[in-house]
């Protein structure tokens, strides 16, 4: 469903976003004149594999679930979009065909910059250039992260910091105890255990220990954090 206006939390989301609001007003001003409003349910698809770049996206609610297909034909999730983040530049200023598919992960709304009018912005202003620079470079170093975390970090590490990021990007104050956060994005213990390379059994097992240890408690709506600085020194110790 398109509806052409953001909502005041929508528009707030964008504006907020680390990135974007690094912008100057004049670029940002450019971005948003020109760019229109998309509606997605649950687990519609948003962009796939192999499609021709078309428009520069931003979340600007629920989240974009990136993934690809292994070889057996089983979708894999390897990241979740959040509101405020832009993705698909790369494809854009590469030519090249997307390399993922992505999917709405709850009601989610979108923000579309069509390619032609991001060529003109980027002729139009030099500083663009610049801060796409910047955001890859905040990519990269995210990638190296989550790649030497991989590869050094026990399970217990690696799972604590995940639910210290979700708890950042998607905490809210829990009901029933305003000093806990609610993790707003829903996930399956199966797509936890697919962000983190590790099976679902062995992710269920270091939760369940979370759990008694006071760290987090285990809803059947979701994820509540407890306990942030027990999370923080599990991942700064458990080496």
């Amino acid at each position: 469903m398109d509806d052409p206006i953001l909502t005041i939390e929508e528009r707030e989301a964008i504006n907020n976003g680390r990135w974007f609001s690094s912008l100057s007003p004049s670029l940002r001003h450019d971005i948003l004149r020109c760019a229109w409003v998309k509606r997605y349910k649950d687990g519609e698809l948003i962009g796939a594999r192999g499609e021709p770049p078309e428009q520069w996206v931003a979340c600007a609610k629920g989240a974009v679930r990136v993934s690809s297909t292994s070889v057996s034909g089983k979708q894999i999730t390897l990241t979740y979009v959040e509101p405020g983040i832009w993705f698909g530049d790369t494809s854009l200023l590469d030519g090249e065909r997307r390399t993922h598919d992505a999917y709405a992960h709850g009601d989610t709304t979108v923000l579309n910059v069509a390619k032609a009018d991001f060529k003109k912005i980027l002729a139009q202003h030099v500083e663009l250039y610049e801060a796409l620079l910047r955001l890859h470079a905040r990519r990269i170093r995210l990638l190296y992260g989550l790649v030497e975390d991989l590869n050094t970090l026990p399970l217990r590490a690696r799972l604590a910091k995940q639910l210290l990021h979700l708890a950042r990007s998607y905490g809210m104050p829990s009901l029933s105890d305003g000093q806990d956060i609610r993790i707003g994005l829903q996930l399956a213990q199966e797509e936890l255990a697919q962000l983190l390379g590790a099976s679902r059994q062995r992710v269920n097992q270091e939760l369940k220990a979370m759990e008694r240890e006071g760290a987090i408690r285990i809803e059947p709506g979701g994820l509540v954090v407890r306990d942030r600085e027990f999370l923080m020194r599990i991942a700064d110790t458990d080496h």
